[in-house]
């Protein structure tokens, strides 16, 4: 009886229970429409999920979603959308619907300043040297990245001490890294700021699915028609930094109803001059993409990108220098016919053609393949002077410390007040000699020439993603890579004379001073040839597969990658100072080179985490660092092997309503590394003076230190963001060092045997890298009002940076007369004393930002507007030592001058600047 009284209560009322609550199950939904707060359309493609759920939904084109078949409860819907600013509503169920209406996101302002900050950084981004903040922009959840890209960006900082080589810069899966140096050139892609900022960004180690990456990471763009945002977008910038102002307008489609999808885009930015004197600016920017979606499965999308832009230079001065003329001061341009002309032009002129497959094979698994061409050319200008005097307004013998170090203090009075007054390129003394010369039957004494870089680059690669399970992703790639590449000298302007000698004017003896023995005392003319020319050849292969775990307290990753690299020099030119190994094909090098990391994120909670980072790499040395001398000879760098680097780091990372911070530790060692450099240097071997080919192999450095970064909601419409990076980054060893010049008399006699001289070991272990501020702080506020407008405050300080310094004077030649033996006058506490490297003074820029988002006549605008270094500071940010006086008597006499004759030169940051941006979205 007891058995069927409970199976009668579960019937009657057990069962009806277990029912209702399957019944309110069922019944449980939440849907509602997303739209735009101010044009008030619906958004697609917005993300709803239930917090602490596997419940996802995508609203639909029309701005609609559902979420059905939630249990009974309470719960918090996340809405977002990148560009907008997420929402968070609670909601409660109980077996009913809920229709939340129109909900209506509002434009995140940072959409309108990444955008305007990648214009900001362009003048950064064109010259590779200055840092590696390229390619951050897209960081946003990195408090730390994000200051760096805006704050620390004008101040030579490198993040970690590296620079932007050991970052690896993809468009659509193809790598754009120069195979020459190792360094992406952004210039081929500048101006085209709405088109790309579509990016996956991976900081440091962290997985990528396009690519292995570099110890700094990688970036890849996307510039998929069918992803960019359709509708006109145009801006206007004005700035007094490299450029003055900017146009650019941009078209977008979105999916046509037949599968296609077009993007066209196009900028044009100039500049009389910058910040620096002289330093023009001009420059197009032209941009299509074309997709055709043939199916749910495949499509294809065809990409042409063409940058054309020149740049004037500006110059590292002494500071002897700076104090006559200020920091705005350039020595590469003087007035002609009445106008600033800059001699030293950086013209880049290189376009980009790529296809790209897109192949959803399932749900699981996607195929991506592509091709990519890229072909032009790159022209660096400069005033070769075989028959005159050198042309540079700073030379040494023009300059007041020169006449002052000879007791001739009239002259020096003379040549101070001449350099102040004027102090740039005579053009006119220029054209006058040549036109004399040419009136006599003479060769000129000056031309305008090129250095040309001419680019043939072909990529084919194919990039798979597949998901195993739930919890396993595999990605991996193969990838080919041939580089042909023309280096020559062109002749761009005579100068007023008739034609040009083709000589080495510094060689000892006739034949030696031919530039091409099989072409002597050839004179060249306009857009032909001469000093040099010769081809470099490259071709990669790589291949890189990756795993990928997640679950809910734990994620990891580990990834390996092959490649073989070949490197192969052609003469072209006979050159008469190597007759033996300048014409024809070197050697092939040859490289077989490997990267394995891993990598795990430890979620302690959903608000704290902990990421551990490791991996090993090596890396075929670049073309430039393996011929000692590639425009003269097929010479090999001695002992030439691979980089090897080790990096680790570990993180902290918070992640709470009101704070979001990450802290984190690292260490890189690289081993093996070369660098060349090409100097003339006084003193080798006693007091004998030679051009010269510095070798620098086997190097070792650390690199470690710490990153925080800090961002805490104050009040509703206040943030406070701290950031800090102390690092220490040395020479870990001392690497060996030796010196390659042509095999004549005067390099006899220096020690050089068949046009080498060995150095040993260069004393640098301890010393500090140049590689900006080691450290810098930053403390800013930021207000954002609900009437969409903001500003933002920051106070920056920077220390720890150094001169870099030069190698040749921390070896053995420092010490040693032509005898062999050590001066009589030697005196090490001196010597240490002017060995000593420079330490820059510590400095502080005040930054401020603001903008504004608002419409008119159903028009979205937004303005944005920086103004950097508020309080006008005046710091240096990086240098070099000359390394022409390259004993301890030259040296100490030198440096007991005032004003040594050949001081170290420095880049002086810019003065007070300001760039504005209006942009208008139809």
């Amino acid at each position: 009886m007891k058995g069927i009284f409970l199976l009668i209560f579960f019937i009657l009322f057990i069962n009806p229970v277990i029912y209702s609550q399957n019944f309110l199950h069922q019944q449980n939904m939440v849907k509602g429409i997303v739209l735009d707060s101010y044009s008030r359309n619906p958004i697609q493609n917005v993300q709803i999920n239930i917090r602490n759920s596997s419940k996802i939904q995508v609203t639909n084109a029309d701005g609609v979603f559902y979420i059905k078949n939630l249990i009974s409860g309470k719960y918090i819907l996340e809405i977002k959308l990148k560009g907008y600013d997420s929402q968070s509503l609670p909601i409660e169920l109980f077996g009913k619907t809920i229709d939340l209406g129109a909900i209506y996101l509002v434009k995140e302002i940072s959409e309108d300043t990444e955008l305007s900050l990648l214009a900001l950084t362009e003048d950064e981004l064109s010259d590779n040297s200055l840092g590696n903040t390229s390619g951050i922009l897209q960081a946003y959840s990195n408090t730390f990245l994000r200051v760096v890209a805006f704050d620390f960006s004008s101040s030579f900082f490198r993040i970690k001490g590296l620079d932007s080589r050991y970052r690896k810069v993809l468009i659509n899966g193809i790598e754009m890294n120069k195979t020459y140096n190792g360094a992406a050139q952004w210039s081929n892609w500048g101006g085209l700021n709405d088109v790309l900022r579509d990016q996956d960004f991976s900081y440091g180690l962290a997985p990528s699915y396009y690519t292995f990456g570099g110890p700094l990471g990688s970036t890849n763009i996307s510039t998929r028609a069918s992803n960019q945002r359709a509708g006109v977008e145009m801006s206007f910038s004005s700035s007094n930094r490299s450029y003055n102002q900017r146009a650019m307008a941009t078209y977008s489609t979105g999916v046509l109803k037949k599968g296609w999808a077009f993007t066209f885009s196009g900028s044009r930015r100039v500049g009389i001059e910058g910040f620096n004197q002289g330093t023009t600016y001009n420059a197009y920017s032209l941009f299509s993409s074309l997709e055709k979606i043939i199916n749910d499965k495949h499509s294809i999308n065809f990409t042409s990108i063409f940058a054309p832009n020149r740049r004037g230079k500006s110059s590292p001065n002494t500071q002897e220098v700076y104090d006559l003329k200020g920091i705005s001061y350039n020595d590469y341009w003087g007035y002609l016919n009445g106008r600033k002309t800059n001699s030293r032009i950086k013209r880049v002129e290189e376009p980009i053609l790529m296809l790209n497959h897109f192949w959803k094979i399932s749900n699981n698994n996607s195929l991506q393949t592509n091709v990519a061409y890229q072909f032009g050319e790159i022209g660096n200008s400069r005033i070769d002077f075989n028959g005159g005097s050198n042309p540079s307004p700073t030379y040494y013998q023009k300059l007041p410390s020169y006449f002052i170090s000879n007791k001739d203090f009239e002259a020096a009075y003379e040549s101070k007040n001449n350099f102040i007054s004027n102090g740039q390129i005579d053009w006119k003394r220029i054209f006058d000699a040549n036109i004399t010369n040419a009136s006599a039957g003479i060769g000129s004494a000056y031309v305008l020439y090129e250095d040309r870089n001419d680019d043939k680059q072909l990529t084919v690669n194919t990039i798979l993603n597949t998901k195993l399970t739930n919890n396993i992703t595999l990605n991996a790639k193969l990838e080919f890579k041939n580089l042909q590449s023309h280096n020559f000298a062109e002749v761009i302007d005579l100068l007023g004379g008739a034609g040009y000698l083709d000589i080495d004017p510094f060689a000892q003896t006739s034949d030696s001073k031919q530039n091409d023995l099989l072409n002597k005392n050839r004179i060249v003319r306009v857009g032909e040839k001469f000093k040099y020319n010769y081809k470099l050849y490259s071709q990669t292969a790589n291949a890189f597969v990756q795993g990928q775990f997640s679950s809910n307290k734990f994620d990891f990753y580990s990834a390996i990658n092959l490649s073989k690299t070949t490197h192969q020099r052609e003469g072209i030119f006979l050159n008469g100072g190597f007759p033996d190994n300048s014409l024809g094909k070197s050697e092939k090098l040859n490289f077989n080179n490997y990267g394995v990391k891993a990598g795990a994120i430890f979620k302690i909670t959903g608000r704290h985490l902990l990421d551990l980072n490791f991996g090993f790499l090596t890396g075929a040395p670049t073309i430039r660092n393996s011929f000692s001398n590639s425009r003269d000879n097929n010479n090999i760098v001695k002992n030439l092997q691979s980089e090897k680097i080790f990096t680790a780091d570990f993180s902290y990372i918070l992640r709470s309503p009101k704070v979001m911070s990450k802290i984190t530790t690292y260490y890189t060692s690289i081993r093996d590394a070369t660098e060349i450099s090409f100097f003339f240097a006084d003193g080798i071997g006693g007091d004998n003076t030679d051009f010269v080919q510095e070798v620098l192999s086997n190097i070792n450095k650390r690199l470690f230190g710490l990153e925080i970064g800090i961002e805490a909601k104050l009040l509703t419409s206040f943030k406070l963001k701290l950031v800090a990076s102390i690092g220490q980054f040395t020479y870990s060893n001392n690497p060996n060092l030796y010196l390659t010049s042509e095999d004549d008399a005067e390099a006899n006699s220096s020690g050089f045997v068949n046009g080498y001289k060995d150095f040993g070991q260069a004393n640098l272990k301890n010393y500090k890298l140049a590689a900006g501020p080691q450290k810098a702080y930053s403390v800013g506020l930021e207000y954002r009002s609900e009437d969409y407008w903001w500003v933002g405050a920051t106070s920056n300080f920077f220390s720890n940076i150094y001169i870099d310094v030069a190698p040749l004077t921390r070896t053995n030649n420092i010490y040693l007369d032509s005898d062999g033996l050590p001066f009589e006058n030697y005196d090490v506490n001196r010597a240490k004393e002017l060995l000593k490297q420079e330490r820059f003074d510590n400095y502080m820029v005040f930054n401020l930002t603001g903008g504004k988002y608002f419409k008119i006549y159903e028009k979205s605008v937004s303005l944005f507007i920086v103004i950097n270094n508020l309080l006008d500071t005046k710091y240096k940010t990086g240098g070099f030592e000359q390394g022409r006086n390259a004993n301890y008597n030259q040296l100490n006499e030198d440096k007991s001058l005032d004003s040594p004759l050949f001081g170290n030169k420095y880049w002086y940051g810019r003065g007070r600047t300001y760039f504005l941006n209006v942009r208008v979205r139809l």
